[in-house]
């Protein structure tokens, strides 16, 4: 650890002063985007199954594919429109605004948490569950499209994996926060804290993170000069002559592109197989929680404990390996350990089935896909258009997150009906066919990185990617 800290120091000193102030300030916005997200993504599922009801999560993630379609075309017009910054700056504010909405909602006496009787018709929880939901795609995601236009494949694969180190010190803060604020009880065995205003102070802190990324951006804009933010030269110099043409797409090429480039559908299908088997592990992962938690306050402490815990292993496999593995196997080795190594994950999971070994388990895929699948697979964005690291990336990561965890619910719910008696042969069936097309998927996709990075190509222009 200590020749590692070395080595990042001496890094650093070697960088040019202006390269630094863009690494530190980029830092600090993903420090906050991520530690804003990771209060509330745990406490979506916590309200929803204790205002709505745990059998209702797989229709929330099914109705939520639908429901964010109309949010997506917004985003799509508002690319055209928007600068890059700007985008991200005027959806953390929305999140920000809307977030206050809910302190007050999550402590409504008959809309709130305070009303313990789960029902389908609580409308809040419904509300809550899709508003967090879009947090990923239009925050999350934003940002690293905007990364992603500003830094080479090099510079990236020098840089991303200290940008999610400092993301995962942001989560665990804000997880460590929230377990205190939850779990605290004084000698009588009292919390300090009601169930309502433990929430409200987290979503408080939620909406004054994510209110404070504007002001990371802004000076990011005004310090770093622009010749800093161009990102891959190839991409600038045809972005930079469209911008002269005033030519603007449809609010659907986003979608069209997806359809039709192999190189953004290849993406596409990376993330989907990771959601897909994340949601069937944390749907397994709801049920230990609410059957070892009577109150929400202990459920929402249980799954903080857990999210601690991904983000401190996550920050040690983005710190030590991640930037590592990228300078000396390249990008189209460590796409294909992405489903390896979580095919040895669900190995250990259905040769071990118990409630510890879940945990284990979760926590690591998660950890792993934060801390290095993510950075690995958003580098792939950086020689593309701007519409596809944009709108095309707003569709893969906000439909196909969701079709993804839609089609793993329909496979818990179905997994549900046929009864605990053939749950290890359906999941290995399951799981088997998932991590063979994912590690095909993985090897064509990088095999198509490399040759566009080698011909220094532009991937999205007419002429490139064509099927041939």
């Amino acid at each position: 650890m200590g020749n590692k800290l070395k080595e990042f120091v001496n890094s650093l000193i070697n960088v040019d002063k202006q390269e630094r102030l863009k690494l530190a300030l980029l830092t600090a916005a993903f420090f906050l985007v991520i530690g804003a997200y990771t209060l509330v993504k745990e406490l979506k599922d916590s309200i929803f199954v204790s205002v709505v009801g745990k059998e209702y999560v797989p229709w929330a993630r099914i109705a939520v594919m639908f429901i964010l379609i109309p949010a997506i075309l917004f985003y799509s017009f508002l690319v055209d429109k928007m600068r890059r910054y700007q985008l991200l700056c005027f959806y953390s504010i929305l999140y920000g605004i809307i977030g206050f909405l809910c302190i007050y909602l999550v402590g409504h006496p008959t809309i709130g948490i305070t009303n313990t009787d789960a029902s389908p018709h609580r409308f809040f929880g419904w509300f809550f569950y899709f508003f967090i939901e879009g947090f990923s795609p239009f925050v999350v995601s934003v940002f690293w499209a905007f990364s992603n236009s500003i830094y080479s494949p090099e510079e990236a694969k020098n840089n991303y994996a200290l940008l999610v180190s400092g993301s995962k010190i942001g989560g665990m803060l804000t997880a460590g926060f929230a377990m205190i604020i939850l779990g605290y009880k004084n000698s009588l065995g009292c919390r300090l804290c009601t169930d309502v205003l433990s929430h409200q102070i987290l979503l408080g802190m939620f909406s004054l993170f994510v209110l404070c990324i504007p002001m990371v951006i802004y000076l990011l804009i005004k310090k770093v000069p622009g010749r800093y933010l161009h990102g891959y030269e190839a991409v600038y110099q045809v972005e930079k002559e469209k911008r002269k043409e005033s030519k603007s797409t449809n609010i659907l090429s986003g979608l069209i592109m997806l359809i039709r480039w192999p190189y953004v559908l290849g993406i596409f299908g990376m993330l989907v197989f990771y959601e897909t088997v994340q949601t069937v592990l944390s749907y397994q992962r709801l049920g230990l929680a609410r059957s070892l938690s009577p109150v929400i306050s202990d459920m929402s402490y249980f799954l903080f404990k857990v999210a601690f815990l991904q983000h401190l292993v996550g920050f040690f496999i983005s710190f030590i390996g991640t930037r590592a593995l990228l300078n000396r196997l390249g990008e189209r080795i460590c796409l294909l350990l992405i489903p390896i190594s979580t095919g040895l994950l669900l190995f250990l999971f259905l040769a071990n089935y118990t409630p510890n070994t879940l945990i284990v388990v979760l926590i690591l895929l998660r950890s792993i896909n934060y801390a290095f699948a993510q950075p690995v697979r958003e580098s792939l964005y950086i020689p593309t258009i701007k519409d596809m690291k944009f709108k095309s990336k707003s569709w893969v990561d906000a439909f196909g997150g969701k079709f993804a965890k839609g089609f793993g619910s329909s496979f818990n719910a179905f997994s549900e009906l046929l009864g605990s008696t053939i749950f290890f042969p359906i999941h290995t069936i399951f799981f088997a066919i998932i991590v063979i097309v994912w590690t095909l998927t993985a090897y064509l996709l990088g095999n198509r990185f490399n040759q566009a990075i080698a011909r220094n190509e532009v991937i999205g222009l007419e002429g490139y990617d064509e099927p041939k």
